[in-house]
């Protein structure tokens, strides 16, 4: 196995406009998990937003988690019309965004 193989999360952290509504949102969010539907790379979609008591989130308000099988599926997803569709639509609306992918790592003890 190259080491571009394996799993990758893809990770959006973003703080939503002020002036974007609730319902805005929820729809957005919904069409984010759609992307499952329509862009086969695409493994599995999970989101959430801060529940942490120690308050470090610096304003961001949602998390928005994607799992992919290899770094080149990583990029086909990101160039998949579909995604740069939805792109266009979410990053308006996002006062800020932090886009980090990974490779999970088990810590050997």
């Amino acid at each position: 196995m190259g080491e571009a193989s394996g799993v990758v999360k893809h990770i959006v952290l973003g703080k939503f406009k002020d002036d974007v509504a609730p319902q805005q949102i929820h729809e957005l969010i919904k069409a984010y998990a759609n992307l499952v539907n329509l862009v086969p790379p695409m493994k599995s979609f999970h989101w959430g937003t801060d529940i942490s008591a120690e308050n470090l989130h610096q304003g961001f308000t949602h998390i928005f988690e994607s799992t992919f099988e290899s770094i080149e599926a990583v990029a086909e997803y990101v160039a998949h019309p579909a995604h740069v569709e939805y792109a266009n639509l979410l990053l308006p609306n996002l006062e800020k965004v932090i886009i980090f992918d990974y490779k999970p790592t088990v810590v050997q003890l």
